[in-house]
């Protein structure tokens, strides 16, 4: 998790530019520890099929200008915490995630799309601590209870 392989979703999602991430082929990406976004990034799963399954879900943390597109996100567990990289720059120590499919926590224009989230142990989405500019559409939640907890000081947009 501190130096992720040139090519992958985890090298992408901490570089320093605007990003916009495609995939060459459909497969499933089992995460051993949280996906933590830098700023200014785009997943896009048009045109093949994406899972994130099985593993440790997508955190977007301090960050803004997020897209989320066209993915599927499911069976996410809590995993053990670690030393994991959030940037080019900066690796840090996290504890164990909760097990939330997408933890959006103090970002702003985030937009999640087109997104399937199913089996997830905690909420399917968090948006939460002052996240604003939070817009989820055209998503497809499955199989929970505890689809989504937006924090009080949300600027919430449609489902």
């Amino acid at each position: 998790m501190i130096n992720p392989k040139k090519g992958t979703l985890r090298w992408g999602v901490i570089q320093d530019k605007p990003l916009w991430i495609i995939f060459e082929r459909s497969m499933v990406i089992t995460l051993q520890q949280e996906l933590i976004m830098n700023s200014d990034k785009t997943i896009d799963g048009r045109e093949v099929s994406v899972h994130i399954a099985h593993g440790a879900g997508i955190t977007v943390q301090f960050v803004h200008n997020i897209i989320i597109h066209g993915i599927r996100i499911h069976h996410i567990v809590s995993k053990e915490g670690g030393m994991i990289r959030d940037s080019v720059d900066h690796y840090g120590l996290r504890t164990v995630s909760d097990g939330d499919g997408i933890s959006i926590f103090g970002a702003s224009k985030v937009w999640v799309d087109h997104v399937s989230l199913d089996h997830c142990t905690d909420g399917l989405i968090d948006a939460i601590m002052a996240s604003t500019a939070i817009t989820i559409s055209n998503c497809k939640f499955n199989h929970h209870n505890d689809v989504m907890l937006l924090g009080a000081s949300n600027s919430f947009h449609g489902i």
